[in-house]
């Protein structure tokens, strides 16, 4: 059996809107549609709720201190969240909602998101919500490799940290 303790879909969403740069409803459609969200294209009033929403995402990625970590998340609980439910649909396997049967894409994002940096923080440990460590990187990630020690968004971001201390090394 194979369980995520990432936070599913709803991490790896919060993620993507958190490292989202074009707040315009094209640019969040994007970002919605490419993880797979229902009818992902906000109006211009919900992308202006969307964008606030990412600005309180962000924060919980990175965050060494687990109890604030916690309070962050809890706040977005308490704002994105009504009920928890099992929910099966569209052919998808038995699954958690965590609102009611709300078609509204503002407040699906919200209860989706929260919902899952609530199983990534209690299931795998905050930690594992990250932020890239290069200087001038605000990406942020989940780390699913094995030993949990991820620092950096991508390779290239690794790759450039690295050899800026191999020259730094080789300077001196």
């Amino acid at each position: 059996m194979q369980f995520n303790h990432y936070g599913g879909n709803g991490a790896e969403l919060a993620s993507a809107l958190a490292n989202v740069v074009d707040h315009s409803p094209a640019g969040l459609a994007e970002a919605l549609s490419a993880q797979r969200i229902r009818d992902p294209e906000p109006n211009e009033d919900q992308a202006r709720e969307l964008t606030a929403w990412c600005e309180r995402l962000r924060p919980v990625f990175g965050e060494r201190d687990q109890q604030h970590q916690i309070a962050l998340v809890n706040a977005l609980l308490v704002d994105g969240t009504t009920r928890v439910r099992i929910a099966t649909h569209d052919g998808h396997p038995p699954h958690l909602h965590y609102q009611g049967e709300v078609d509204d894409l503002v407040s699906r994002v919200r209860a989706v998101t929260a919902g899952g940096l609530a199983v990534a923080v209690c299931g795998a440990g905050g930690h594992r919500l990250g932020r890239c460590e290069r200087q001038g990187c605000e990406v942020t990630f989940i780390d699913t490799s094995r030993n949990g020690r991820r620092r950096f968004c991508s390779v290239t971001c690794a790759n450039r940290v690295n050899v800026a201390r191999h020259r730094s090394r080789h300077r001196s």
